[in-house]
């Protein structure tokens, strides 16, 4: 019994240091820590196929054994070739450089006179070597020397830029980010030319070494925000990190909340622009999700097209969002409720036809709806997992045959078919799709309520979930700002509404910038 408490606390209880698992210890780890040695770190890397080796001879005052390592798909063989082998074992004997180079000088002497390369930089380190070879990068080590230098090198393929497919728009620009950490960093970069940008380069992950980047823009974004978000990163310890979900799950303030509590984007500019209002960027290598810290509700009912759109057409959009998402959390259980105790309030009309449409029906609204929810739930998941033509068959038969059937078969009301139609299409209205999921879960239970209580469940249903989301925090930030608590400026500048661009003249009031000037050129 004993045995079993103490699991289910490690599965319950998130401790204070984000341990997942212990790693393996191996036999060279105390040799990492080392000065640099060429034939110890082929002896740590020589069982993988994969590493190349390359050794050869510097000639000066004394000739010098060189090995140089890299990972074969990771470098640039060409660069290597023509901008290091060939200027150090073709063009350089003779040079004048040459005549002076000795074992105690060829490091020094190697950057400032032989190597024409711009990514260039010594290392003391064995750890620091076996890093830069396992990310890529090219590695020289000389003889018994307790230096070598390390060659920016890399030269992987990637898949390219290309417009995301979650976040597509109209108007806007076309462009995403990639599996490539440093080609995001530059995407960023196109967009934020100013040196108060600050990128801080991390590793997680005890076996990955996964390059984490933490960006945020200087004296805009509060201090104590970015302080929080490097502390909880750096109390991570895991075995590899992924992707950058496992960073947002191992981060998040609230895990077991069905809402998410940090945002994500694959478009630079709108990365740029939540970087401008003072929050701060997580980029993680290999994947084109950036996280983005702290993040708000109403924050996951905006898109970035809002602010391409004349001011009017995004407000009419955001209404139209807004009023999607309520009505896909609500309209399942509405209708249990009214169907099941409330039929007093449906006009006389009406109420016949639901009633003729309800005939032969062998189950309660509670069964009927949470029956065709969860066959709504089976078939937008199998859809989505399927190959695209298949999912888009997929779609076509729940709608056209198994509903169709299913009524003809007085299984379910006309009309449950309708509301469930109208609940699903309400979902798609809701850009986020974490808080898609999140408006879907939480759909149950209120259905649950009002097949029991009617319209007072529902009532309890949503007291319950605003007393939630108002005790919710995203890095000490309310995650109902700007409306508990009440921020007006916040609210009549890009809330419920999105104002004018020459009226936007101060940031966000959810975060305490240091530089609440947007720097807009206002209206006078």
């Amino acid at each position: 019994m004993r045995s079993w408490m103490k699991m289910l606390k490690e599965l319950t209880l998130r401790p204070k240091v984000h341990q997942v698992r212990k790693s393996p210890a191996y036999s060279f780890d105390e040799d990492l820590a080392k000065p640099v040695s060429g034939q110890k770190a082929k002896e740590i890397l020589s069982k993988s196929s994969d590493i190349v080796f390359r050794e050869f001879y510097l000639q000066g005052k004394e000739s010098i054994p060189c090995l140089m390592a890299g990972v074969d798909g990771l470098v640039d063989k060409n660069l290597l070739d023509q901008f290091v082998l060939k200027p150090l074992m073709v063009d350089l004997p003779g040079r004048r450089e040459l005549a002076q180079l000795t074992l105690s000088n060829v490091v020094d002497s190697t950057i400032q006179y032989l190597l024409p390369g711009l990514e260039i930089k010594k290392i003391s380190k064995l750890s620091d070597a076996i890093n830069a070879i396992l990310s890529g990068d090219a590695v020289i080590f000389f003889g018994e020397s307790k230096e070598a230098i390390v060659i920016g090198a890399r030269g992987w393929a990637n898949a390219g830029i290309n417009e995301p497919v979650a976040e597509s728009v109209i108007k806007g620009p076309h462009e995403g980010f990639t599996e490539t950490l440093r080609i995001n960093t530059s995407l960023l970069r196109r967009k934020i030319k100013h040196p108060s940008l600050r990128l801080i380069s991390l590793k997680l992950g005890e076996l990955t070494n996964t390059d984490i980047v933490v960006t945020y823009v200087d004296k805009v974004a509060s201090p104590d925000i970015v302080s929080e978000v490097l502390k909880r990163l750096s109390t991570i310890k895991m075995d590899g990190v992924l992707e950058s979900g496992y960073i947002e799950e191992m981060i998040e303030d609230f895990p077991y909340s069905p809402f998410p509590q940090i945002a994500y984007t694959e478009r630079p500019d709108v990365l740029a622009g939540k970087l401008l209002e003072g929050k701060v960027g997580i980029m993680v290598d290999g994947t084109p999700i950036v996280l983005v810290v702290p993040a708000i509700l109403t924050q996951f009912l905006n898109v970035n097209e809002d602010y391409y759109q004349r001011a009017m057409t995004a407000v009419l959009f955001r209404f139209v969002r807004y009023i999607g998402a309520f009505i896909a959390v609500t309209a399942p259980s509405v209708y249990i409720a009214v169907t099941t105790f409330h039929q007093e309030i449906i006009p006389t009309d009406l109420l016949m036809s639901i009633s003729a449409g309800r005939e032969g029906v062998p189950f309660p609204a509670l069964l009927e709806a949470l029956l065709m929810t969860i066959v709504l739930e089976i078939l937008q998941e199998a859809g989505l997992r399927l190959p695209r033509p298949i999912g888009q068959t997929i779609g076509i038969v729940g709608a056209l045959i198994i509903g169709d059937a299913a009524v003809k078969a007085s299984l379910v009301s006309p009309l449950m078919v309708i509301v469930i139609g109208i609940t699903a299409v309400s979902s798609y209205a809701i850009p986020y799709y974490d808080l898609s999921l999140a408006v879907r879960l939480t759909r149950f239970p209120l259905m649950i309520l009002a097949g029991s209580l009617g319209f007072f469940g529902v009532a309890v249903g949503f007291y319950a979930g605003l007393i939630h989301l108002l005790s919710l925090r995203s890095f000490g930030v309310p995650y109902m700002s700007p409306i508990a608590p009440m921020r007006i400026r916040s609210l009549l500048q890009d809330t419920f509404v999105r104002a004018p661009w020459w009226a936007m003249k101060r940031r966000p009031q959810l975060l305490e910038i240091e530089n609440p000037q947007s720097g807009g050129k206002g209206k006078e």
